[in-house]
């Protein structure tokens, strides 16, 4: 037995309006705006989900140390079990985006386990197996106390039965919006916890491949694991989860889960439309002061890196504008000598940080914070 998909109230068909208006207008300003930028943000939203998602997990890797190890980058100075976990996480993540336009695509058991596979591989034992379901009982320890838990799983003899359910559901259609049988998905995983470990990012990124699948803006657009990674949100997260109870009881109203995540659709929506704008305002701002400067136009790339992440690395300068090492290498040395960048580090571990004669006008753009709204506030 799965949760039932509650109705939705006047105020929850109100904010999912909002979310489409949003998301439609997203849209329509991706389209418009330069690759250039849209490519970045791409990433970087890519970066900060995984990030984010791994973080709730207690694997910390800043945002900007993910694009580095999304670009190939070694010397990036975190934990060797970090890195493992971040570039796992990437690689699923990354072929989820790939299926959002697979014409025969279906929801089965071999797909879920291969995605699973992906993300735990790297950590498969005998007790503790990828890819398959669990054998045994699982457990969600209070975050407080260890010796508590707060969430046990149903029994491994029923895994197999409620799997085959919900496969069978996310397979189904009705008239219930994408966004919210996303969410549902979400809870029906996390709920049924079928394996051994990597529950949590597996529901999540199941809810990103749904929403990959319903085609509206590509998926590092609409996920939400950025929202639930941030520290206020994910306290509301885990309560919203404990509210269902210390087992699982699938026969309960879930209305607070659907408002969760209404509210995340939205806050997130409003957070990559200001970055969106942000790094726009950004660019145009760098191009003129290059102009200004007789500056190459491809140095713009890396100025607006350094202005929205706080540095850039050769590699990642390189590969953005398919440049020889020797040109990436003249273009950043010519920078640091003019006083724009500043190197930090040495030899393979150095990346570039504001020189003294940055344009501070950039920076200001760049570091001014956004105001999200709450959607349920009148």
């Amino acid at each position: 037995m799965l949760f039932p998909t509650p109705d939705l109230t006047a105020a929850d068909r109100r904010v999912l309006e909002q979310v489409d208006q949003m998301r439609a207008a997203l849209r329509h300003s991706v389209s418009a705006s330069p690759t250039k930028w849209t490519a970045g943000l791409r990433k970087f939203l890519t970066a900060d989900a995984v990030a984010a998602s791994n973080s709730i997990e207690g694997f910390k890797v800043a945002t900007v140390d993910v694009e580095d190890l999304m670009e190939g980058e070694s010397e990036v100075d975190i934990s060797e079990e970090d890195r493992e976990e971040t570039l796992a996480y990437q690689r699923m993540m990354t072929y989820i985006q790939t299926l959002n336009d697979v014409e025969d695509f279906t929801y089965s058991k071999g797909l879920l386990n291969g995605l699973h596979w992906m993300l735990q591989g790297h950590r498969h034992s005998v007790r503790r197996p990828a890819g398959q379901w669990r054998k045994g009982p699982v457990y969600v320890t209070d975050a407080r106390d260890p010796s508590i838990a707060a969430y046990t799983a149903p029994d491994a003899l029923l895994v197999a039965d409620l799997m085959q359910e919900l496969i069978g559901w996310l397979n189904e259609s009705d008239d219930t919006h994408a966004l919210v049988r996303a969410a549902m998905a979400h809870l029906h995983l996390v709920s049924i916890h079928p394996w051994a470990d990597g529950n949590g990012r597996m529901s999540r990124s199941l809810q990103t491949l749904m929403i990959a699948r319903e085609g509206v803006l590509a998926p590092e657009f609409s996920s939400v694991e950025s929202w639930l990674g941030r520290p206020g949100n994910t306290w509301e997260y885990y309560r919203e989860l404990n509210d269902r109870g210390s087992h699982y009881q699938p026969d309960q109203d879930v209305s607070g889960w659907i408002r969760l995540n209404l509210t995340a659709y939205h806050q997130q929506a409003q957070t990559v439309q200001g970055r969106l704008a942000r790094s726009g305002r950004v660019w145009n701002c760098l191009a003129g002061f290059a102009d200004r400067q007789g500056l190459d136009e491809r140095t713009v790339t890396a100025l607006h890196d350094v202005a929205m992440a706080g540095r850039v690395r050769r590699s990642r300068y390189q590969h953005a504008e398919a440049l020889s090492l020797q040109q990436a290498q003249r273009d950043l040395r010519d920078l640091t000598a003019a006083g724009i960048l500043q190197p930090v580090g040495r030899t393979r571990a150095r990346y570039y940080t504001a020189g003294h004669q940055f344009p501070q006008d950039a920076l200001d753009i760049a570091q001014t914070p956004m105001a999200l709204t709450y959607p349920y506030r009148a």
